[in-house]
């Protein structure tokens, strides 16, 4: 599969995404689905993220959870949302999985190694 293949798929899966979210009663705020490379530079610089994320390839997005009005901090808190994004696809991935820093709100689809 092409990259602007996947960039495709990525958004097709995303649009569903907030819409599943909205009708479980969840509410989410978005950002962070395109990254400029100089801003990877500065997160990984500053360990509050990573040089080669899939960000930069229009292939990752953050959303920020709100339950009741509450904002969820604890990646634990995103897992019906990552089971639910995990089951689009089998490039489809949840950062609440990574073994390093867990990333609840991080929910993109991987591409030739990079995360």
């Amino acid at each position: 599969m092409t990259l602007s293949e996947k960039q495709r798929l990525f958004a097709k899966f995303l649009g569903e995404f907030l819409v599943w979210i909205y009708a479980q009663g969840y509410e989410v705020v978005g950002g962070d689905w395109h990254r400029e490379k100089s801003q990877a530079v500065i997160n990984a610089s500053t360990g509050t993220g990573i040089l080669h994320t899939l960000h930069l390839l229009s292939l990752a997005c953050d959303l920020s959870l709100f339950i009741q009005g509450i904002y969820q901090k604890e990646s634990e808190t995103y897992r019906p949302l990552g089971d639910k994004w995990k089951s689009f696809h089998p490039l489809c991935r949840w950062g609440g999985d990574f073994t390093t820093i867990k990333d609840g709100g991080h929910f993109s689809m991987e591409h030739e190694g990079v995360r």
